[in-house]
């Protein structure tokens, strides 16, 4: 963990706009914008079990899609208990089970996903119209909703999917 960095905006269950906001972010990390790529976490099934998350407690949790950011060298995912601005190779050795659930990854260059993503926030919302989870306090990003695109590892649309071997050569020259 980097000893001088600061508190990012986070809201709970809202990884993508989490990383949205922290994508552009020049004070908490350092480094040009041009540089930073974000990652979606999911698979075929929507499942991806993950270690040392913050709604996983001591287990697992299995989340339909989880998002971070690769930034200066270090990767930054506001839900792991690893600590913010961690070594890409630590996160890949403590996050992942091996399994059915393993995780497929679109990487994305992070200008990119800061003009292009947009959520309603739909996703969040029950049969019966109200939030499953508290909504964050900021308005909803964009106009409409693709995000659903983004999670879709089995697509072509933005950025290139890849497998855990294929992150961690990605992430080995960061």
């Amino acid at each position: 963990m980097l000893a001088d960095v600061m508190h990012p905006l986070y809201w709970p269950f809202f990884c993508e706009e989490n990383i949205w906001h922290l994508s552009a972010d020049r004070e908490t990390i350092a480094g040009p914008i041009e540089e930073r790529r974000v990652v979606f976490v999911s698979n075929a099934r929507r499942q991806v079990a993950m270690r040392r998350q913050r709604a996983g407690g001591e287990g697992p949790v299995v989340w339909d899609y989880h998002v971070v950011l690769l930034a200066a060298g270090r990767l930054w995912d506001l839900d792991t208990t690893l600590g913010l601005g961690i070594s890409p190779e630590l996160w890949l050795a403590e996050s992942f089970i091996s399994g059915p659930l393993e995780p497929r990854f679109r990487v994305i260059d992070a200008p990119a996903f800061v003009a292009s993503f947009a959520s309603d926030r739909s996703h969040m919302m029950g049969a019966d119209g109200r939030p499953l989870k508290p909504l964050p306090p900021w308005p909803p990003i964009g106009k409409g909703m693709n995000l659903m695109r983004f999670v879709d590892v089995t697509e072509p649309f933005l950025g290139e999917i890849t497998d855990i071997g294929g992150l961690r050569s990605l992430t080995s020259g960061t």
